[in-house]
């Protein structure tokens, strides 16, 4: 599909980004255009508004702290199964295939 003109913002471009045409930029030089798109591509975009984005964070990871902490993993996991895809590893075993090719 090709890319209609516009902008775009890369907000994974520190691990490789989400868009083909990616590719980091920094706060001091933060766009540039491929095929009439306005790409923002800057590394690490918290760090720039770290209190604020401390508070987003802590705002959305807190939910599932607290099922964690108030029913075990198991539990918590049946109850919400959006948090089983942030395991890596449970009881030992490598539960995310990425992860698991990555070390063999």
């Amino acid at each position: 599909m090709l890319m209609k003109p516009g902008v775009i913002v890369d907000v994974a471009v520190d691990q490789g980004g989400c868009i083909e045409t990616s590719q980091p930029t920094t706060h001091s030089d933060p766009l540039f255009i491929e095929k009439e798109v306005v790409h923002y591509c800057v590394a690490n975009m918290p760090g720039a508004v770290g209190r604020i984005s401390a508070f987003a964070f802590s705002n959305v990871i807190l939910p599932y702290a607290i099922a964690l902490a108030d029913h075990g993993v198991k539990s918590a996991v049946e109850r919400s199964p959006d948090l089983e895809s942030a395991f890596n590893i449970y009881e030992g075993n490598v539960t995310n295939r990425p992860v698991a090719e990555a070390f063999d």
